[in-house]
């Protein structure tokens, strides 16, 4: 079945949310958390912000990890109903209803590329975040779109959707980050048979043809 396209991503995650993982749900996205979780900043007894939150997987590891408070923000109302021990705001994430300084610790989980204004959200982030704060988010990598690789997914009625996604490189990201206050400390890649070995139906042909391809960007940036 041809996958739909001309959804947005809110319509789509909200088509999703029944269906969406609370833990990582297929290779990929364990290999995105394990990268994340070697660049995890210290959240003990700090006010975390899951940023487009989905359904929580990074909630629960932020309250694993003995985070103070964590607030879960997402536009999707679908995807909020999923989440479980925090409190939960919908909203858009490069608009955010948070005072100044509200967060140590900003965490965002393969979201930024569904946001057009990559300045805003970086504005947005660093508004949000304490001095000396720290944000850890991930994104689809631009060369995998450059390759043709969408997000796409298949709801519980057996529909395909192919989600819109807005390509930010990452020197533009460097750039965005500089100019609102945040510095970029790493960036690192989950690339087909390197970081992302793990089996699964078909793998070796994927692997085969896709190797050395990054997937998935992990960035850490601080605000001084």
């Amino acid at each position: 079945m041809a996958a739909t396209t001309g959804i947005s991503a809110r319509e789509g995650y909200e088509r999703w949310a029944p269906s969406y993982p609370q833990v990582p749900g297929n290779p990929l996205m364990r290999a995105e958390q394990q990268l994340m979780l070697e660049h995890w900043p210290a959240v003990a007894g700090r006010r975390a912000l899951d940023l487009a939150c989905g359904s929580g997987r990074y909630v629960q590891l932020l309250r694993a990890a003995g985070a103070a408070q964590v607030i879960a923000l997402d536009a999707s109302p679908g995807m909020l109903q999923r989440v479980d021990g925090a409190a939960r705001v919908c909203a858009s994430m490069s608009r955010l209803p948070f005072a100044a300084a509200a967060f140590d610790v900003v965490i965002s989980g393969l979201a930024l590329g569904h946001e057009a204004d990559l300045q805003a959200w970086m504005h947005e982030v660093a508004r949000v975040l304490k001095a000396g704060g720290t944000c850890l988010y991930s994104d689809f990598h631009p060369q995998a779109a450059r390759a043709g690789l969408t997000r796409s997914f298949t709801d519980e009625a057996q529909r395909s959707y192919t989600l819109p996604h807005f390509t930010h490189e990452l020197p533009a990201q460097r750039a965005a980050a500089a100019a609102a206050g945040l510095s970029i400390s790493a960036a690192h890649e989950v690339r087909v048979g390197i970081e992302l070995t793990e089996r699964f139906a078909k793998s070796a042909a994927f692997y085969r043809r896709w190797h050395g391809l990054p997937l998935v960007l992990v960035v850490r940036a601080e605000k001084p």
